[in-house]
This record gives C-alpha cells, structure tokens and sequence, in this order.
C-alpha cells in the first residue's frame, strides 16, 4: 500500500510543463426536418478521437485541448457535415450544432470509430454494463426489472412490489454487491427511497460493475457496484408519468428542474409514489387450508396482508455552470414506506396477517463539483447527506390464519390463538429502530496531461443506532443498548491511457477501517448501579487491484481486470434487524476475494444499416470467509428468522456473454447469458451453494413504426425474456436424492409484451405492458412465489429545454 502511495507522490509531482490546458466541446445532431440524429458519428480530426450521439441527438468531449479543432460529423445514409469551432481560454466551453442532409447514395460498409461515453466506460479494463434509462422511463418497469435485463445480473425478489430485494452478480450476491446513488451508498438513504421505490425516469443511467470496484466508488464491495447516476443535466425540464394496473398498483412521478440562464441559479425537484395490494394469486405445496382433524386441503389464494406504499423526493437549489462550481447544489430528501408482511423467510402453511413494517428518512444533502478547481485539470467532487432514518415494526395479532385470510382452527374445529401472542415467534412487538446516519464521498482528481492522471477518494459512512420497544416495560426499554458502526475508506488510483489511446491502465489501492461499538446498560451487583457494559471492534485492511484494456483495431478491444477486494459485515449482519427477519451476529468476520475477469468487446461494427455489439468476459471469484445464510437450516422450510454467518471459503468461476444488434435505428435486438459455479467448503466437503440460480439468458427484441398513425410520431414494440434454470434450497445430502424435489425451484421462463406510442411534438407518451404474458408459475428466494399474469398503462409528459 505504502509503494502505491508513494508512486502516485511521484507522479503528481512530475514538472509542470507536462500539464496542457483542457476545455470541453457538446452540441446536437439533427436532420433537415429538425428531428435528433441518434448514433451519428462526430470525429475531432486534429486529436483523433470520436464519439456517437446519445437517443437525443446529443454529444460531448471532455479533456479537449484549447485552440482550433474540425470536426466532422457522418451517418449511414446522410450527407457528412464539417465544421471548425476553436475553444478558448476565457471560455473553456463550447457548444456546436450539426444538421445533416439525406444522401442519394448510400455505403456498402462502415466501421464505427466514434464511442458514446457508455462505450468509452465500457472499453475502460472494468467488466462493467452502462444501462440507459431513456426508453424505460417511458414504459412500466421498475428500477429492478430494467437490470435484471442486464448481463451477469439476476434480481432476487420476494414477490411483489416492495418485497425485499438482493443483487446477484456473477454468483456473488446480498451486501456483496454495494448499491450506490451518486456514489453514495443507498444504505444511507433507508429502505424508503431504495431501488424499489426510484423510477427510471429520475436516473440518467446505471453502471453495473462486476467484481472489480473502480477507486472513485470507494466502498466495500466484494463482488461488484450498482451506481445509480441520477439525472444531472442543466438545461430546464420537466417529466411527468403515472401509471396504474393490475393489483391496484399506481405509481407515480414528477421530476424538474429550472436553471435562471444569466445567473446560473438552479432549482431541482423530485417526487413520487407507490402503491400496490400486492393480492395476486398463489398456489402450491404450502397453499393449503388445514380442516378438522388437520386435513390439509390445497387451495389457489389472494395475498391478503402483502401491500406496498412509497411517498418520496428530493429538492435542490444551488448553482451549475457558474464560474466557481460546474455545480454547487443543496437540499433535502425525504421519504417514507409502508409494507406488510405476508410471511417469514419461506411461505408456510399459516401466514400472517397485521405484521407490517413503516420506515421514513429526513435527510440533507449535498453537492459540488468542479473541473479545473485551482488549477487547469485538478477536480473536485464532494457529495454527501446527514439526518435521521426510523423503522418500526408492529406485530400484535395474536390469532392464527390461514390462507383463505380467515381465522385457522385446530383439529376440534376451534379457531385458535398462538401462544406467543404474535404472528411470528418471540412475542407482540412495536419495535422502533432510531438511527443518525451521515455519509459523504469526497473525489480529487488531476489530470497530468492526456496520458495520466491520478485520482485520491474517500467514504465516511456513520450509523448511530438506538432499538426500543412500546410494548416492553419502561424498566426494559431503560436498558435497550445502543448500536454505532463508523466507516471509513480511502482508495488512490492512477490510470495511464497511451499507444494513440489503444492502451488504457488503471491501478488502484484501498485502506478499509470499521469501527463497531455495542453499549448495553447492566446493573452491576456490587454498586446496585446501571453501568454501560461497551463491546466494540475495530477492522482494518487493505486492498488494491487493476485493470488493462487494448483496442487491437478500433472495433476490437480486450480487457482484464482484478482485485483483492474485503467487504466489512453491515449494519443488519452485526445487530440484526428484526424487521427483516435478521438475527445479531457480533462475531461475524469480514469477507474476503481475490477476483478476476477477462473479456473482450467487438463493435459497433456496422455494415450496410446492420449495427452488431458483442461482448464477453470469463470470471473467478476465490472467496474467504464467505458471509451468507447457514447451510445447515437451509432443510428448515418453517424458518421464520435468519442469521447470517461466516459460511466458509468458496470459489465462484464462469462466464457471461452478450449481443446487441440494430437495424437502421428502428429494430433492436439483444441477448444475454450468464453461466457460472459457486461452491462453498462446509464441513469438510465442497458443495454448491444452495439456493442459487446458476444458470440464465435474457432476451429482447424492439421495433419502431415512424408516422404510422400521426405525422412525426412512432408506436414502438417490446418483447422480453427471462429464463432461470432449476435450483434447489436444500444442500445435496450425498447419494440419496429421494425428496429433494419438495425443495426444488423449478425451471422459469417468464416473458413480457408492451407497447409506446410516442405523439408528435415527442412530449406525450401513451404505454401499454402485459408482464408475465402467459401467467407461468415464478418463484424466487426460497421458492416464494411472484405475481401471475399483471397489465399495466402508463401516461408520460415532458418538456425539454424550456
């Protein structure tokens, strides 16, 4: 660690004269009758670097050098268009726009040699996906629904709308995969404004990094991020969508902002909201109704006790494009969720009804950002939030039910109380869960020249946590202990880019600290007195990585990448968390993996008006001290609580590939599969890990019709695919395989149909998806089942640039 400190001292300390001045260039593509060209090719000849429009038309370099530069902008099937544009000192920021003519004669072969920024994030070394919200924001589907789509990624859901959620990537999965908002960790935010609630039309897009965690994110994250950028353009707009469908679901959203042009101030402001009974048919070997003398008959039944709510936003004001901040915002996000819970961690023959979780969060938050702070190519970038996140969970039913939603009887006839007063075992509670929370990331950054840079970056997360109860007597809530983690990480990294921008390398180190504290009051004998009994644990470590990418030609590009990454045992796997089912686990240890990956990226290769992106990358996990659910109660499908533990050292290695191919922009197809083995060393023998899919393939296709009903408008079509192969929750008990089917998740292949129609003037949008077309039977995380056939219409308007 101490050596990569001291290269990147070296490095920053190289004679001044290698530093050059930088500006950025951005400006649009359109054809004659106005309309946005999207994927045009725009090309700086004199610094021989390129890129292709965004959806709207949209482009834009950073790190251009001062002085005179031509441009020259080309597409299949229109006339190129070039211009001059030179960048000055006193105005490092330029805009340029382009409008291209239909050309008579059209080419028989093009080679793309522009990349959008996702592209040049993506051929940057790291596996990463970059996924565009644009079109999803449009249609009904949820954060979580849009990267499920994506390669290497598998959502694990609990049911419905609200249900609890964990990531897999690569076979890693739970708090192994760090979710972000801005480079923030979501935890922060609390289970009310999580990826559940956040629709697409409020993020700008979402990076998926697999296995190796790039130094600006600067987190514990053992296999792989989610970074949710949220929208940050500066030009006034507004966006509106509700939908409603199946299961009384309606969602809603509103987002906004206006930016006073002479001045720079700027206004932003979000809001949304949820809602869902979440009463969609269920079935099966748990699904039953148990009569007088315990008969056991199985039914088709409603949820009954499974609704969702979510009411939240976030505003802003501040300044962007000023001369002193590139954008300087402050404000508050507030938010607030209901949930009622069906059932414990299986769904079992007697579920429950009154059980019900509410969470809110008041939190302040803050923005800066700065290129060129101080000094041409120094940057700085600081986000952060503080305030309070509450969770209660009430439990005080006593009597039993069944899964009509009517009172159960015994075997007498007899309807009957537990005798534990509650629907889950340990007693009636109103458990309140207070905590403080502060998180803020702080980035530096200092581009030498065009070849190196060095980048310094560092995440404090703090949880100060109080637990009390209504329902327990004021001397019992006298003694309820405290619960403090405090988190501190700092990562340092140096990238080169060299050989004509062929070759791209990035090093990185990582320092983690945690510090956890338990404070329990106790009466010591001796004095009679309340004395605080203090357990704490403080966990330091180190990690580093690196990552390599190589265009051997311009379409081609191979990447590596590894890391030794630690991931420290959260806030729920430490005290527990009763409102997720989670039992304490003090002595839990960190987890530990050395991954690796190499793929490669063909494309966009482009012939006649065919566009084809293929992409790959084989992987290895070594893991140590793997953190998950015990194997030994994965038999127990009556669980209601869960504790995670130190599972033992494991190995996760496979494969995943993608492909995308357009057609003259208006037909989109693309394919994905995911393959791997995750096996685990328990007891002395190696096994696959027991409730994990290991096996699954996405697909979509798209087709656009242009002015079929009006004039400048368009109906676009969706299909979609998911396919998940068997797995089982049980742990393979040797030879003897007799019964092992009861615990089995059988194959899945769930499909979805929709459809937007876009008016002209492109401000209106009318959507219509049908998910799950052909109402298959779908289950998830030990076999709880999801919702049937569900159909949903949704409105959409919005102003751009106002």
């Amino acid at each position: 660690m101490k050596a990569i400190f001291t290269a990147l001292l070296l490095l920053v300390l190289l004679p001044a004269n290698a530093q050059e001045a930088f500006g950025t260039l951005s400006g649009t593509v359109k054809i004659a009758s106005g309309e946005a060209l999207p994927y045009a090719t725009v090309f700086i000849e004199d610094i021989d670097r390129g890129v292709l429009t965004d959806e709207l038309g949209s482009f834009s370099f950073s790190n251009v050098p001062l002085g005179k530069h031509r441009l020259v902008v080309s597409h299949i099937g229109f006339e190129p268009d070039f211009k001059s544009i030179e960048i000055h000192s006193g105005s490092i920021k330029a805009e340029i726009g382009f409008t291209l003519e239909e050309s008579e004669d059209t080419l028989n072969e093009v080679i793309v040699r522009g990349k959008t920024s996702a592209t040049e994030l993506e051929t940057e070394g790291f596996a990463v996906n970059v996924i565009d919200t644009k079109q999803a924001s449009l249609r009904n589907i949820q954060t979580n629904e849009l990267l499920n789509t994506t390669v290497g990624v598998k959502i694990r859901q609990n049911g419905g709308l609200g249900a609890d959620v964990n990531y897999m990537l690569n076979g890693l999965s739970g708090s192994a995969v760090r979710i972000f908002i801005d480079g923030i960790p979501i935890s922060a935010y609390g289970n009310s404004f999580n990826l559940n609630s956040i629709p697409p039309a409020m993020i700008k897009q979402i990076e998926v990094y697999k296995g190796v965690v790039p130094g600006h994110l600067a987190d514990d994250a053992l296999g792989g991020a989610i970074n949710i950028v949220l929208q940050n353009a500066t030009q006034s707009n507004v966006n509106a969508s509700v939908s409603y469908g199946s299961f009384n679901t309606m969602q809603s959203s509103v987002n906004g902002m206006y930016r006073f042009k002479k001045s720079g101030l700027t206004v932003k402001g979000s809001l949304f909201h949820n809602y869902s009974d979440n009463d969609y048919k269920v079935s099966g070997r748990s699904i039953v109704v148990t009569g007088i003398g315990g008969v056991q008959t199985p039914v088709t039944a409603r949820r009954f006790n499974d609704a969702y709510r979510s009411t939240g936003g976030m505003v802003q004001i501040g300044y962007t494009d000023v001369k002193w901040a590139d954008r300087f915002l402050v404000g508050f996000t507030g938010s607030n969720d209901y949930k009622e819970v069906q059932h414990g961690a299986f769904m079992t023959i007697m579920p429950y009804k009154g059980r019900f979780l509410e969470s809110d969060a008041m939190l302040a938050n803050l923005a800066f950002q700065k290129k060129g702070l101080l000094t041409k190519g120094l940057d700085l970038n600081v986000t952060g939030l503080a305030g309070k996140r509450n969770r209660i969970v009430s439990d005080t039913q006593p009597w039993a039910y069944n899964w009509n939603g009517e009172r159960a009887i015994d075997f007498r006839g007899n309807e009957y109380m537990y005798s534990w007063k509650s629907q889950q075992e340990g007693g009636p509670t109103l458990a309140k869960i207070n905590r403080n929370v502060a998180s803020i990331r702080t980035g530096l950054s200092y581009s030498i020249n065009n070849h190196h840079k060095v980048l310094l970056n560092h995440v404090y997360s703090g949880i100060d946590r109080v637990d009390t109860d209504e329902l327990r007597s004021l001397l019992e809530n006298s003694f309820r202990g405290t619960r403090d983690l405090q988190k501190n990480i700092v990562s340092a990294t140096y990238e080169l880019t060299g050989l004509d921008d062929k070759l791209r390398a990035n090093v990185f180190g990582k320092y983690y600290q945690q510090l956890t504290v338990n404070t329990d009051p106790e009466i010591n004998e001796a004095s009679n007195e309340i004395e605080d009994d203090i357990t704490s644990a403080n966990i330091k470590n180190e990690g580093y990585g690196a990552t390599v990418s190589y265009a051997v030609f311009p379409t081609l590009t191979v990447l590596a990448s590894a890391e030794k990454a630690i991931r420290l045992p959260n806030e729920s796997e430490v005290f527990g968390n009763d409102g997720d089912n989670v039992v304490a686990n003090p002595g839990i240890r960190p987890e530990l993996s050395n991954n690796y990956n190499l793929g490669f990226r063909l494309g966009t290769i482009s012939l006649h008006q065919h566009d084809f992106t293929i992409s790959t990358n084989l992987f290895t996990r070594n893991i140590r001290d793997r953190i998950g659910l015990p194997i030994e109660t994965s038999l127990n499908i009556n669980d209601e609580t869960i504790l995670y533990e130190n599972q033992g050292n494991g190995t996760s290695q496979g494969f995943d590939a993608q492909l995308d191919y357009i057609n003259n922009n208006n037909f989109g197809l693309n394919f994905n599969i995911s393959r791997f083995d995750l096996k685990v060393v328990n007891r002395g023998v190696e096994i696959d890990v027991p409730n994990t899919p290991f096996f699954t393939m996405n697909g979509g296709l798209r087709y656009s019709f242009k002015g079929l009903i009006q004039k400048n408008s368009q109906l676009n079509l969706f299909y979609s695919m998911y396919f998940t192969d068997e797995f089982s929750y049980l742990v393979p008990q040797g030879s003897n395989t007799v019964g092992d089917e009861f615990f089995s998740v059988p194959q899945q292949v769930a499909q979805d149909l929709g459809l937007s129609y876009v008016f002209p003037a492109n401000k209106l949008v009318l959507s219509f998806d049908i998910k799950n077309l052909f109402d298959e039977r779908l289950f998830d995380n030990m076999s709880v089942q999801k919702p049937g056939r569900a159909f949903y219409l949704k409105l959409n308007y919005s102003i751009n640039d106002y």
